[in-house]
């Protein structure tokens, strides 16, 4: 265990963790919403630190992070939990899992992370698969750590996180994708287990910090995938957060607890491609339908293929310097 960062004690032995919005109040033996975080005698503490349920080194197309040296390898770190309970979660087996069974993990050190990932060549370490939010700690000591080795440090993230939180660990976050899972509070409320406010907020500040944003939507059927809630996400992403801001709009499959619903019809996903060039956006991507055209970087200047794509896999790199070698336009992002 160790000491948590951002709560305040309270009287009778609760305390007030600050870390996300939820702000969750937890009296002495308790755990917060997260099911990682427990009060012990007036303190808050991360039961996760340093103890990881998932460890694997990925290509960064899988975060997925377009922008963000492509073709390189990620090292990845999970620990179990979340502080969402999205009814359709791929990874509900560990992000539910305090819930369930309780914590569980190795034995994972920070200076051991860093160490595997520069042994394995990666550029980046990668805090996904559940929500970083929630081992925060961990995270922030990982990042801190990597960053003295020149290793550099992205999010795979809900967005559900204090603006605090974000200011501190700011200095040594390079990117991060965040799901803007839909635009509509009652889906939020009712599906996610959260707000939508707060996150669009925590985009917009991460934008304000310098970090390099990309988005991912994921079209549930019934809920994302019409057109007027496209529309409302590709606009508020060119408004806030720039023409320049990578939208990934990926195909639901059945998960979780929504097995009975069906994935998400390709022309929806289509048509999701289409209203966010249609905004300005520079950079639209498919999601989960290896093969698609969508998966491709095109110059938004020219239309050239830049990167072709199959799955996570980088077949072809054509930029040169940072740059479109058909007509000389920047082609956005981190190592590109």
């Amino acid at each position: 265990m160790k000491k948590a960062k951002f709560y305040k004690p309270l009287d009778q032995n609760k305390v007030q963790c600050f870390l996300c919005p939820h702000e969750c109040t937890i009296a002495d033996g308790k755990i917060g919403i997260c099911g990682v975080r427990q009060n012990i005698k007036g303190t808050l503490y991360s039961l996760v630190y340093e103890r990881a349920i998932a460890t694997h080194v990925d290509p960064i197309e899988k975060k997925p992070l377009f922008h963000v040296y492509p073709s390189s390898r990620s090292f990845s770190v999970a620990t179990v939990g979340c502080n969402f309970r999205c009814m359709f979660c791929q990874n509900h087996d560990i992000a539910q899992m305090p819930h369930r069974t309780g914590i569980a993990g190795q034995e994972m050190p920070v200076d051991a992370i860093v160490i595997q990932a520069e042994q394995q060549n990666c550029k980046t370490i990668a805090c996904t698969y559940t929500e970083p939010t929630i081992f925060y700690e961990y995270a922030y000591d990982i990042a801190k750590s990597a960053s003295e080795k020149l290793i550099e440090t992205v999010f795979i993230s809900n967005g559900y996180i204090s603006p605090e939180p974000v200011k501190e660990i700011a200095p040594y976050l390079s990117a991060a994708n965040v799901d803007l899972k839909g635009w509509d509070e009652k889906f939020y409320r009712k599906v996610i287990g959260g707000d939508l406010q707060n996150v669009l907020e925590t985009l917009k500040l991460l934008k304000k910090l310098n970090i390099w944003v990309e988005v991912t939507t994921l079209v549930v059927p019934g809920y994302v995938d019409n057109e007027e809630s496209l529309r409302d996400i590709a606009r508020f992403i060119k408004n806030e957060l720039g023409v320049e801001t990578p939208w990934h709009i990926s195909r639901f499959h059945p998960q979780y607890k929504y097995m009975d619903h069906a994935p998400t019809s390709l022309d929806i996903l289509q048509r999701g491609r289409e209203i966010g060039l249609e905004e300005g956006l520079r950079y639209v991507y498919s999601g989960n339908v290896p093969g698609d055209d969508g998966e491709h970087t095109k110059c938004y200047s020219c239309g050239a293929v830049l990167i072709r794509r199959f799955g996570f896999r980088v077949l072809d790199n054509r930029i040169k310097n940072g740059a479109c070698p058909e007509c000389g336009a920047k082609i956005d992002g981190i190592g590109m």
